[in-house]
């Protein structure tokens, strides 16, 4: 009979002791490295709880304001690796400020809150879908990232967004939404009434015309619940829509945009990629070298995709301020 020796308790002790040490200066460790801002966007109580529940076997990706930089610094501590994730900023869908909504009543009140104004018949504008104004969203944003307007809306610097989610938890009218920063091209509007009703109560409202959905060629358009929805996975942020847009509820924040070049000594004069442009942006004819008129291009790309002859570019161009 064979005798195997046995860990003693108190070896066992000790091991789980010295653990123990090491975990909490880890988590002192990654509580350091943490921004300190306490929004709760990971799903803990705070930094602190965040920093606990990592060393206990949480994903290190979830803090959205120390983005990339402070998952890469916790990874060096804990070992672990995380999926970069894709920056997601607040943005207010309603341009229906006081110009371009009415006043179905004045608001006086000692508590001046959009909760409290909602109660009201769903608000003091004309638009029953609209952004209220009064900043209940400004006031629970840990970073200041949310302005009032003179005019009644109230904006988000996405410079400064942290991607809490706070401001769309707050908001009565949920209205505001997270986005892609990677997303320029948005609509602004949340408007689900038909388009006699929503025109009649904005003068930008989406009036589910479907012509940025026809426009689009990507198909990354939809209309639902009489509302035009962009699909973030299939936008390639041409900016067409917007262009199409007959009531401007569409806006593009593009700061570069995308062009199409065709080469004169690889083009062969096939047609196909003029064929295939959605805004009639090519000429030549058949046989004949091909050009793109830049002021119509809008960068799709889709005639990049059809040139067999590598004759076509993508280029970026800075918007003029």
């Amino acid at each position: 009979r064979h005798s195997f020796p046995t860990r003693r308790s108190s070896d066992l002790a000790y091991a789980s002791k010295k653990y123990e040490i090491q975990r909490d200066k880890n988590v002192e460790k990654i509580k350091d490295i943490l921004p300190g801002v306490n929004c709760g966007a990971c799903g803990y109580p705070g930094c602190s709880g965040y920093a606990e529940a990592i060393t206990k076997g949480a994903e290190i990706n979830l803090c959205s304001p120390g983005g990339e930089k402070v998952m890469e610094l916790i990874s060096q501590i804990t070992g672990k690796n995380g999926e970069k994730s894709e920056k997601m900023v607040a943005r207010v869908l309603c341009q229906g400020d006081n110009t371009k909504v009415t006043k179905v009543y004045e608001f006086e009140s000692e508590i001046k809150t959009c909760s409290n104004a909602n109660l009201y018949f769903g608000g003091d504008k004309s638009c029953m879908y609209s952004c209220l104004g009064y900043g209940d969203c400004r006031k629970v944003c840990p970073v200041g990232a949310i302005k009032n307007t003179e005019k009644g809306l109230v904006v988000v610097d996405e410079e400064l967004c942290i991607s809490c989610g706070k401001c769309v938890e707050v908001c009565p009218k949920k209205v505001i939404k997270m986005l892609p920063y990677k997303s320029k091209v948005t609509v602004f509007c949340n408007n689900k009434e038909k388009a006699q009703v929503a025109k009649k109560n904005c003068q930008v409202a989406c009036i589910s015309c479907g012509v940025c959905k026809k426009a689009c060629p990507v198909d990354a358009i939809e209309i639902v619940g009489n509302l035009a929805k962009i699909n973030p996975e299939k936008c390639i942020n041409c900016g067409i829509c917007a262009l199409k847009c007959p009531t401007n509820a569409i806006r593009s924040e593009l700061k570069e945009y995308r062009i199409a070049e065709i080469s004169t000594e690889k083009c062969i004069g096939c047609t196909a990629c003029k064929r295939v442009c959605p805004v009639s942006a090519i000429e030549g004819e058949v046989k004949q070298k091909h050009k793109v008129q830049e002021s119509v291009c809008i960068g799709c790309g889709l005639c990049f995709e059809k040139c067999k002859f590598d004759a076509i570019i993508i280029k970026n161009k800075v918007v003029k301020e």
